[in-house]
């Protein structure tokens, strides 16, 4: 993770008091509560059904300008989960998230056939595989990455802009990768405050993060320290070869803070994880489908790790890995704490070969993705088997009515906020004097 460097300095106070939303700090609550979404390319459209929903809930409780920024101590998000989280949380000119969460679909159904054009090579994720497939798979791998990413990093610089790291509406962590370093660099909102070198563009971020070996080229980009004007390079891939799952990376950011005596949680205790409500969204996989075997795999050389299966089978094993040992982990425990309420993790892992790809943008398969998002809702909340790593339903309550508990959950936990801070305690003071003031000339 990256620490901060020798000569790197603190943000100046008139960056640190950015318009942050407008949830009090968990000082003044019972919860620490944190919304981490995985990366999976396209199948990005999976969480962002799900967001979509919760914040609809939210609305339906506090107001149709309520959003999912105002809830969220930390909103975590790797690869396309990074994106999304940028979406959220990003300022428009009203100090307003930038997307509502019924709108991130709408993006991804209008940009991903640009992001990633069918036309731009033969997709053979789509065909059978055969040694034809595999052949041409080879092919296009030796072209360089399988997208030019141009117009990728054209629609994130429109739509974010300027706006940088330390501006977000709440706290962010995105993960990425520095292949010139070796080492995981972390793009967290706690750690801006102390190393401006990763006071980034948020454009910069996403683009590196979403940066999938083979499917999308390296990200390199430079900041500047406001104090010292010393100039840092990052050569950055996607997050997900880290942390594809961010929700354990987010709960340790939040811990360190704890530990280094934040006030923001000043209540609370580095471990005190049954005070931490975790909603962890998956973007799906192909578990259920057998997608590769070892006697195949046996035969594989680097190309065939890279291009067998007429996919990319070492990058599907590491993110899939990578997310699947932090759900064991935090599945373990949750529930030796018996707080398995606290932790929220959907998953679909009965996906089929296309619509488990990152990158098959066809029409049919991002609607099909919509739906998959729709049924995931009525289906069972599950726990991941520790034993088979297969989600097992775990009671009879669909994810759709756990979403509807933990926006009841998130608007409770914002109004005992609001009413324990300071600026509530004021506002009901000044209304008991406007009350005794009424009353006393009522009764003259």
């Amino acid at each position: 993770m990256e620490m901060p460097m020798n000569g790197s300095a603190s943000l100046p106070s008139h960056l640190i008091k950015r318009e942050r939303s407008f949830l009090p700090s968990p000082t003044y609550g019972n919860l620490v509560t944190l919304l981490c979404i995985d990366g999976g390319g396209i199948r990005g459209i999976i969480p962002g059904t799900m967001l979509s929903f919760l914040e609809s809930e939210l609305q339906k409780l506090d107001g149709e300008d309520a959003r999912l920024a105002d809830y969220f101590d930390v909103i975590a998000g790797t690869s396309t989960g990074g994106l999304v989280t940028a979406m959220l949380t990003a300022p428009d000119e009203n100090n307003r998230p930038l997307f509502a969460a019924k709108d991130i679909n709408k993006f991804y159904l209008e940009h991903c056939p640009k992001i990633f054009p069918q036309g731009s090579c033969i997709n053979v994720d789509c065909l059978p595989c055969t040694t034809v497939t595999d052949a041409v798979a080879m092919v296009n791998a030796f072209r360089g990455p399988k997208y030019d990413g141009k117009y990728l990093h054209k629609i994130l610089k429109e739509k974010l802009g300027d706006i940088r790291l330390h501006e977000t509406l709440t706290n962010v962590i995105i993960p990425t990768f520095d292949i010139k370093r070796l080492q995981p660099i972390i793009f967290s909102s706690f750690e801006v405050k102390k190393n401006t070198n990763l006071d980034a563009l948020l454009s910069d971020i996403c683009i590196a993060t979403s940066a999938a070996p083979t499917y999308l080229p390296a990200h390199h980009f430079e900041t500047e320290n406001y104090t010292t004007g010393q100039v840092r390079e990052f050569d950055l891939i996607d997050g997900g070869v880290a942390a594809n799952n961010p929700a354990l990376v987010a709960i340790s950011e939040v811990s360190k803070e704890i530990h280094q005596g934040n006030p923001d949680f000043f209540t609370l205790k580095a471990t005190e994880y049954a005070r931490f409500l975790v909603v962890s969204l998956g973007t799906g996989s192909a578990k259920c489908d057998d997608k590769y075997d070892a006697q195949n795999a046996a035969k594989w050389g680097i190309l065939g790790w890279l291009t067998g299966g007429g996919s990319c089978p070492l990058v599907d094993i590491f993110t899939q890995a990578s997310s699947d040992m932090v759900d064991f982990h935090l599945s373990t425990v949750f529930q030796a704490l018996n707080s398995e309420k606290n932790y929220l993790r959907i998953q679909d892992d009965d996906l089929g070969k296309i619509l488990c790809s990152v990158d098959i943008a066809t029409e049919k398969n991002l609607k099909n993705l919509v739906k998959v998002g729709e049924e995931l809702l009525k289906k069972p909340v599950s726990r991941v088997n520790l034993e088979t790593g297969i989600f097992e339903s775990a009671h009879q309550s669909t994810n759709k009515e756990a979403l509807i508990r933990v926006a009841g959950i998130l608007s409770k936990e914002r109004r005992i906020r609001e009413m324990r801070s300071p600026q509530g305690k004021k506002a009901a003071t000044a209304t008991n004097s406007n009350l005794s003031s009424f009353s006393s000339n009522i009764d003259v």
